[in-house]
């Protein structure tokens, strides 16, 4: 399959994380998800988006870049901030952790159990970023390798 591509960038604003699920479901539907798989690509979307809302840059604002890539057959999700950082990843990657005490901290958890793949990089000062991958079920032997 050829590849394809989507680059958005978007305000951190709260609504902007309902936008982020539509547009990424929208894209995945190019590959043979299943309508469960497709939730599942639109809850670890919206949890990395909303974090880079809610955590990334807190009361201030700034962008988000949303990158979408579909190549041999597997959609990646890259999202981008450019807010404050992670100050420990193995502490942020904890489940119930939270730096906000009204939030249950289960996003990481989320996007990792929904998601064949999952990579976070985040600088103090400088911003996060969330790799996402996922390959539809259907069509994909149990070792990952193509019917």
């Amino acid at each position: 399959m050829d590849s394809n591509y989507l680059k958005v960038e978007f305000p951190s604003l709260p609504e902007n994380v309902s936008l982020s699920r539509v547009i990424v479901a929208s894209f995945a539907a190019q590959l043979d998800f299943t309508l469960n798989e497709l939730e599942e690509i639109r809850v670890a979307t919206s949890e990395a988006v909303s974090n880079c809302v809610i955590h990334g840059y807190r009361e201030s604002q700034g962008r988000i870049l949303l990158e979408l890539t579909i190549k041999d057959g597997e959609l990646e999700i890259v999202i981008t901030d450019y807010g404050c950082g992670i100050q420990d990843l193995d502490l942020a990657k904890t489940p119930t952790y939270s730096t906000d005490p009204e939030r249950m901290g289960l996003g990481l958890v989320f996007m990792e159990s929904f998601m064949n793949y999952l990579t976070l990089e985040s600088e103090v000062g400088k911003g996060t970023r969330v790799t996402m991958r996922k390959r539809p079920e259907r069509g994909t032997n149990h070792d990952g390798s193509k019917q």
